[in-house]
């Protein structure tokens, strides 16, 4: 069995304020985004509250007109949060109005997209977890079209959970004709009703081979280093990554030897947050296998540097035993500013139509 983990950066449109060339020209925008919609959650909007919404709403574009941002939109379901001409925020709290700020999105290149199922199609996996992944209906087409045109076989089985990231970034499984997905656990409203532990989710999906064993996979995207403060970011990582291990240790303690975690993490093995996962307990990773071909650049982002090495899979000693050959794919990832670090495809001719900024992974298990 052939086990892969990809972030594919969305498959057929993400939000403008997500450039996948330049993460600064949106950062100001993501930031103000996530800021309004928790003030929004407020239940009692005081006068600091009210100013510092006005404030971020001149900043997004959107004191004049609820779609006159750039990168972002006001949604009024029902109710009113504002009045113009001046701008005032009239809604008393949470209570008093339906709605919310909401990126807008624009198309992904045709070329990354196919690109990306070139990437899928030539990784070959029998199960792949995906990272970024627009939502369910998106992934399950991505699969029945796209991987069709590059001459693939699409996933018989596809599986997506929506999230709590309001961008539509979640986390999903492919898998192949003869690897069922036996059981399905949600941890999405994991952590209280105004302060979700998970930035996406953390599903446990259970996969049963043609031969009959089970494999349980946790499938994740911690939180990104992206903007904010980054100590509160790396609170929440730390924090998500604890959770992980518990839900992994309660697997294992359930009786399962054959368990996965794996994705995108956004943290170095060596970092403080990711201690929880990688020194806390026994998974192991498999970069760390003597089969792991090396191909002298220790990350998974980017152009490979050590910093950057931020995609896991993770498995536990028994998995881990049973692993013949692993290793990562860059080919769809651009590399340098000229294309120039390492093989790429040759239609892939600038970056913007690369597949994505993410190396896939990949382990046989013999299984």
């Amino acid at each position: 069995m052939r086990l892969a983990s990809y972030n594919v950066e969305s498959l057929f449109d993400r939000p403008k304020a997500m450039n996948p060339l330049d993460w600064s020209v949106g950062r100001e925008a993501l930031q103000q985004h996530a800021r309004i919609n928790e003030l929004f959650e407020e239940p009692d909007y005081t006068p600091a509250v009210k100013a510092e919404i006005e404030d971020l709403l001149t900043k997004l574009g959107l004191a004049k007109a609820d779609d006159g941002g750039k990168f972002a939109r006001l949604r009024q379901n029902r109710g009113k949060l504002i009045q113009r001409n001046p701008l005032r925020v009239v809604a008393q709290g949470r209570d008093s109005w339906v709605g919310w700020v909401e990126l807008e999105r624009e198309p992904v290149n045709v070329k990354a997209t196919q690109h990306t199922a070139m990437v899928i199609r030539d990784v070959d996996a029998h199960v792949m977890a995906v990272i970024e992944a627009d939502n369910r209906p998106s992934l399950r087409d991505f699969s029945r079209v796209l991987l069709s045109q590059v001459g693939a076989t699409p996933y018989e089985h596809v599986m997506v959970i929506d999230g709590n990231d309001n961008r539509g970034i979640d986390v999903g499984l492919l898998t192949r004709k003869g690897y069922d997905i036996d059981g399905i656990r949600s941890h999405v409203d994991d952590g209280t009703l105004t302060s979700r532990i998970f930035s996406r989710d953390c599903p446990e999906y259970t996969v049963r081979t043609p031969s009959g064993e089970r494999i349980v996979l946790l499938v994740n995207h911690l939180k990104s280093k992206g903007f904010g403060s980054q100590k509160e970011n790396n609170d929440r990582r730390r924090a998500q990554a604890e959770a992980v291990a518990k839900i992994y240790r309660r697997v294992r303690k359930n009786g399962q030897r054959y368990v996965a975690v794996v994705g995108d993490m956004n943290d170095t093995p060596d970092s403080d947050p990711m201690k929880p996962l990688v020194k806390d307990t026994d998974l192991r990773d498999i970069f760390e296998h003597e089969t792991f071909v090396d191909d002298g650049r220790p990350g998974t982002f980017g152009n490979g540097a050590k910093s950057a090495k931020i995609d896991y899979i993770l498995l536990s000693p028994s998995l881990f035993k049973k692993v013949t050959a692993a290793g990562v794919f860059r080919k769809g990832v651009w590399g340098g500013k000229n294309g120039t670090l390492f093989p790429h495809y040759d239609t892939m001719t600038k970056q913007v139509e690369q597949a994505s900024d993410h190396a896939a992974l990949f382990a046989d298990i013999a299984i």
